[in-house]
């Protein structure tokens, strides 16, 4: 892929780029592994899609004239698995760890707004627990940028090290506020569904075997889009221009219970989604009104 690849209206098929992560790489990865600055674009893409009611029901959103905050990162995950699975790009797709999301919205979008997709690679840097690089999503409307996302991704490499001792986790600390969410033991298969995320340690027990996982375990930005469909509405909250970031933790199994944990204040809100003791989290995140 060389300059940027631009797709209209329709993304690039799904199959046969599942496939081709099932297709090793030439290399193995190293410490003097590079990723290439790669950057994909989808242009007049429809918001209001046949999925997006099943996507909303699915994560609690409450269907209305808005988009779910999360709802651009679906449209953007064909551009996603495009670039993770070209020839260029040197890391597996399967192995692959988010770590971390962050969310920035300008505006909120009206359902039936088009927009313009781009998606880049970036921000590459070695821990010692591997390769991290993120995935950089922005979506324009008329131009405008109206929405950003920074998903940070780890390829493991136990053998590299940034000379840095590993940072004891802080002590979980609660929040005055919980709600319980519930995950259903097919709900990896009904999310991917509707986000188009097939990954095997999602959809059955016996595949996410396959990778280690004793279950399969709910995905990530489910659990996000779930508690954030939680938050919005709890009476303090406030719409406008935001940003939530959070980071991923321990993998929720399925079927499971969980909490939804957080706290308000006038710098913004606190969350985490603990698991049914209330003594582990499966991420934790923050959100803060710009």
């Amino acid at each position: 892929m060389t300059g940027t690849r631009v797709y209209h209206s329709r993304p690039p098929a799904l199959l046969p780029l599942f496939g081709r992560a099932l297709i090793p790489k030439m290399q193995k990865p190293g410490a003097t592994t590079k990723i290439p600055e790669l950057q994909i674009e989808l242009v007049g893409v429809a918001t209001d899609t046949p999925v997006l009611p099943r996507y909303a029901e699915l994560c609690g959103f409450t269907a209305g004239s808005r988009l779910p905050l999360t709802w651009p990162h679906i449209l953007a995950f064909p551009l996603h698995l495009k670039l993770l699975t070209d020839k260029q790009f040197p890391l597996p797709l399967l192995g692959l760890v988010h770590l971390r999301n962050t969310i920035t919205q300008h505006r909120q979008i009206s359902v039936g707004e088009n927009l313009d997709i781009r998606v880049s690679l970036g921000n590459q840097q070695t821990t010692s627990r591997g390769i991290e690089f993120d995935l950089i999503t922005e979506a324009r409307s008329a131009g405008r940028l109206i929405w950003e996302e920074n998903s940070t991704n780890l390829f493991r490499m136990t053998t590299v090290t940034d000379g840095k001792p590993k940072a004891t986790p802080p002590k979980l600390e609660l929040y005055p506020f919980t709600e319980i969410i519930t995950a259903a033991e097919n709900l990896g298969r009904r999310y991917a569904q509707v986000s188009g995320d097939s990954n095997p340690i999602h959809m059955h027990a016996l595949s996410a075997k396959a990778f280690g996982f004793p279950r399969a375990i709910a995905h990530g930005m489910w659990s996000k889009a779930r508690a954030l469909a939680l938050l919005e509405q709890q009476e303090a909250w406030k719409a406008g221009p935001l940003r939530v970031s959070c980071q991923f933790k321990k993998p929720l199994f399925l079927p499971n219970t969980a909490q939804l944990n957080w706290q308000t204040s006038d710098q913004g809100w606190d969350y985490q989604v603990l698991n049914a003791k209330g003594d582990a989290p499966h991420l934790s995140g923050h959100i803060e009104w710009l």
